[in-house]
């Protein structure tokens, strides 16, 4: 389990089934981290490097594949404090960055809608590319976030670029209050 506050960035490079990834944080194999939303487990670490299994259905649902910068996150300890909110680090899917705009000190973002759109509601949780968002406005086709300068400084969301594909894990406690409304059905 995750929270979604990133705790740093690094360089990524897959090749062969493994992610490469320096990290800024210390590490051991058997370890669980979130790379840009994917929870995965460090296999080997050099101190400075870590190695990471990818398997097909992590590569098929992820963007971890074409990744270059990295959001990193370790997994939360029990009694921790949970700043964000609750990340499996179990990934959707991908969706499509598509427009940004600026006001202020705020960065308004455009995500294209993902196919389970019961999943984002406005005043809701969503993670992108692991890190831990409000939703701000749902339109018909897309939705917007609002990203504070720390934010958009301390994680990869900055470097986007319109079509670029960001992970999303849609908030755990929607996913569990639909499958209750579902089974009263």
């Amino acid at each position: 389990m995750f929270s979604g506050i990133v705790e740093g960035t690094g360089r990524a490079r897959y090749s062969s089934g493994k992610l490469y990834v320096e990290l800024p944080f210390e590490v051991e194999p058997g370890d669980s981290v979130s790379i840009n939303g994917a929870c995965l487990t460090v296999v080997e670490f050099d101190g400075r490097r870590a190695v990471f299994d990818v398997g097909e259905e992590t590569l098929r649902r992820t963007n971890l594949r074409e990744a270059r910068i990295v959001n990193l996150e370790r997994a939360l300890k029990l009694g921790e404090r949970l700043d964000g909110h609750i990340v499996t680090g179990h990934v959707d899917g991908t969706m499509r960055f598509l427009t940004v705009r600026r006001s202020g000190n705020t960065t308004w973002m455009a995500f294209e809608m993902p196919p389970e759109r019961w999943g984002v509601a406005e005043k809701g949780s969503i993670a992108l590319n692991g890190v831990s968002l409000t939703v701000a406005r749902v339109e018909a086709n897309r939705f917007w976030v609002q990203v504070i300068p720390y934010t958009l400084k301390n994680t990869n969301l900055g470097l986007l670029r319109p079509g670029d594909r960001v992970n999303y894990e849609i908030d755990v406690l929607a996913r569990y209050v639909k499958r209750i409304m579902e089974a009263r059905t």
